[in-house]
């Protein structure tokens, strides 16, 4: 049932991102009196599910499900149908056209990506708010695992800037590290400033949990269980651990480390309740987890902001470029030598996998629209970046070509056009591979 949601997920989203950006293609192009021969969510080689032609533009979904696209009459594009334009332009071809309004034609669907991110990011702003967790009043002591040690990070650092500015939100902090040059911490009442060291970057993102090498010390006093199986053994709410296997804890942090190891086992707990100690036996899952949580301790640091309808869009706003900006950034570490971020690109599958639900009590799994227009958001703005990203076969390699017609005054050679193109589908094809190939082997592997 849950790999059914995260597909449904991903479907609609990957529908409502590709409807719109073709969209974005097609409006400028019939405004401007282009003939528009396809218009398909998804690809169709060979055979598409639906079809229905209406005017001059044929309308259809196609079985393959890695993006979509529009036809548009006297273009160079992936279909790679050059007959047509071995005849003289047609008025009503994109090749007749004045060079701005094919700029405009080719800009029009990374400009709907973006103003979509917007307009999610504003309204879930409006309707939700904002929950800031305030890093600069944050007393809690910080948890720094081998990977922030070997970044350059002591124990007892308290983080002042990161590349010279102040985060406000804490959640976002750890990433900020990941993307850093260089950090400034106060450091036995000293301001200490030191360049992250890509060892300890490499060691924070090949964990399971990238970001977990910067985490608040908690007291290991357990405010929530969620497995039955825990509360039948006898712990509470309330139950400050002390010692897991007679090994003394001080955090929570400490806590999964001793936990992990003895997974479909039972382990020997102390807590401390009322004053008095308690040994229980608690079975561990098969995960590693007991079920527990430790976290409403940092309820006071947590900030909730309302917007009005101004505020909200203003906000949208800054979030999307925010977007924008982390997504550039993280090719810092895809193409790093040492971190080698490309290793944990995924594709599709990777992306299903990782779609958002909400888990009850009981297992139930539902869909959590919050986290679902925040993630759609979030790739409406990924996938503005990599189409103009100026590869032939992408909406940028069209861009930097007419670009080049506007300032030198003449067009590219149509040959030209046609081997960049060729090249261009060429590489996208055989990247789309190896990522989807790279997702088949994680999945053979256990590591997705």
């Amino acid at each position: 049932m849950e790999i059914a949601i995260k597909l449904f997920q991903f479907i609609l989203s990957i529908s409502i991102l590709v409807i719109l950006h073709e969209l974005g293609h097609f409006l400028p192009a019939k405004w401007f009196k282009t003939k528009v021969e396809k218009f398909y969510l998804f690809f169709d080689p060979w055979f598409s599910i639906v079809k229905k032609k209406v005017g001059e533009t044929e309308y259809g979904i196609g079985w393959l499900p890695f993006g979509g696209y529009v036809k548009i009459a006297g273009m160079v594009d992936e279909s790679m149908d050059t007959e047509q334009l071995k005849q003289p332009a047609q008025p009503w071809e994109f090749r007749a056209k004045p060079a701005w309004q094919r700029l405009i034609i080719m800009l029009g669907g990374v400009t709907v990506n973006f103003f979509l991110a917007w307009l999610i990011y504003s309204c879930l702003i409006a309707n939700n708010g904002e929950n800031i967790f305030e890093a600069e009043k944050m007393t809690t002591p910080l948890h720094y695992t081998e990977a922030a040690k070997k970044m350059g990070f002591q124990d007892g650092d308290k983080i002042l800037t990161v590349d010279g500015k102040k985060q406000k939100d804490f959640k976002k902090l750890a990433l900020d590290v990941l993307l850093s040059d260089e950090i400034t911490v106060e450091r036995a009442g000293k301001e200490v400033t030191f360049a992250t060291s890509d060892d300890g970057k490499a060691l924070a993102f090949n964990d399971p949990e990238p970001k977990s090498f910067l985490t608040p010390r908690l007291s290991p006093i357990i405010d929530t269980i969620v497995t039955k199986s825990t509360a039948d053994a006898g712990l509470k709410l309330g139950d400050k651990i002390l010692a897991i296997n007679g090994k003394p804890v001080s955090f929570y942090d400490e806590v999964k480390p001793l936990i992990t190891p003895n997974a479909g086992k039972i382990i020997n707990l102390t807590v401390s309740r009322n004053n008095q100690n308690a040994d229980l036996k608690v079975p561990v899952s098969k995960d590693g987890t007991l079920g527990i949580l430790s976290f409403k301790e940092l309820k006071k640091y947590n900030n909730h902001i309302e917007y009005g309808f101004g505020g909200s869009i203003k906000r949208g706003f800054t979030l999307t470029i925010e977007s924008l900006t982390y997504q550039i950034k993280q090719f810092k570490l895809i193409f790093n030598k040492k971190v080698q971020g490309y290793k944990k690109v995924g594709g599709p599958l990777a992306i299903i996998n990782k779609m958002p639900v909400d888990k009850d009590a009981s297992g139930n799994v539902s869909i959590n629209w919050t986290d679902f227009w925040a993630f759609t958001a979030m790739f409406s703005v990924w996938l503005a970046f990599l189409n103009l990203i100026p590869i032939p076969g992408l909406d940028g390699g069209h861009v930097i070509f007419t670009l080049y017609e506007m300032i030198v005054g003449k067009p590219v050679p149509q040959k030209v056009l046609e081997n960049a193109q060729m090249v261009g589908v060429i590489f996208l094809l055989g990247l789309m591979l190896l990522i989807f190939g790279s997702d088949l082997f994680k999945i053979v592997t256990g590591s997705l």
